[in-house]
């Protein structure tokens, strides 16, 4: 019978799952135009979400335990930082790849005797695609805003330190402050592709600890799955206010061993200087 509510809990989940992803999809489509609060968002947000419903009910008709299906629901949302991730950080090391070969583009087209906006409107489809959306958007913004509002957008959707330092080059060239813009797009790339090795030496270092976050967790949650089907008199216990009361607090302080272990893996980004565009709605 447990096993046929387990199969059920996770069938709910699915459903769930599928139901969030897509709300979340076509939320995210409008994310750019959307409130500043929007941005804060991750972008994940319907993927975490139905992980989060689905393990807070699988643990909630087959424990009864409300501490454990609200221990579920936060396992859920943190999954992707726990278990996954690598694709996150493989796409963050493209994009400041695709920062350098844009600015070196950049640079060679404007060694060409093309204007500035000629320049940035023709590297557009042909930068790399991991960056090749925004420049596209920043090109169709070319013909309805001036030149510095529309890099100051293109700051923004792209998010990333090596490209403000970028956008701030080309803004200060659009007002004639930079004498020799290609010099400085180059050391621009230079820098760029540095911060790239760098990381992925980094991200090399800090494998080790993923790997041990994740056998961790895994071992923990095996643990106290294989008690409660295998041996539910053990965890009797548990059943009680108090053993309610326990059982938080011991979810609560295996969380936060693994956040902190999670947290001291991570590769720490340089802060950007560009703020949010302000005024969005």
């Amino acid at each position: 019978m447990n096993a046929v509510i387990a199969l059920l809990g996770l069938g709910v989940g699915f459903g769930l799952w599928l139901v969030v992803t897509g709300w979340s999809d076509m939320a995210s489509r409008s994310q750019r135009t959307g409130p500043a609060w929007r941005h804060r968002l991750p972008a994940d947000l319907g993927a975490r979400a139905g992980w989060a419903a689905g393990a807070a009910l699988l643990l909630a008709v087959t424990t009864r335990w409300p501490v454990a299906a609200l221990a579920g629901a936060a396992l859920g949302w943190w999954s992707p930082d726990l278990f996954g991730g690598r694709a996150a950080r493989e796409r963050a090391v493209a994009r400041t790849e695709a920062i350098a070969c844009w600015a070196e583009s950049l640079r060679d087209t404007m060694s060409g005797a093309r204007g500035l906006e000629a320049a940035l409107a023709s590297t557009a489809p042909v930068a790399p695609a991991a960056i090749r959306s925004e420049l596209v958007v920043f090109t169709e913004r070319l013909y309805r805003e001036p030149l510095p509002v529309a890099l100051a957008a293109l700051a923004e959707d792209l998010g990333h330190p090596t490209a403000d330092l970028v956008v701030a080059a080309l803004t200060m060239a659009a007002s004639g402050s930079v004498r020799d813009l290609g010099e400085l797009l180059g050391t621009l790339a230079v820098a760029a592709r540095e911060e790239a090795a760098m990381r992925l030496r980094v991200e090399a270092a800090r494998g080790r600890m993923r790997t041990a976050v994740k056998v961790i967790a895994a071992c923990t949650i095996a643990t106290a799955g294989g008690l409660v089907a295998l041996n539910p008199s053990y965890v009797a216990s548990y059943d009680s206010g108090l053993g309610q009361a326990v059982l938080g607090l011991i979810a609560a302080l295996w969380g936060l061993a693994l956040w902190w272990l999670s947290r001291m893996s991570e590769f720490v980004a340089p802060e950007r200087f560009l703020g949010a565009r302000q005024g969005a709605t």
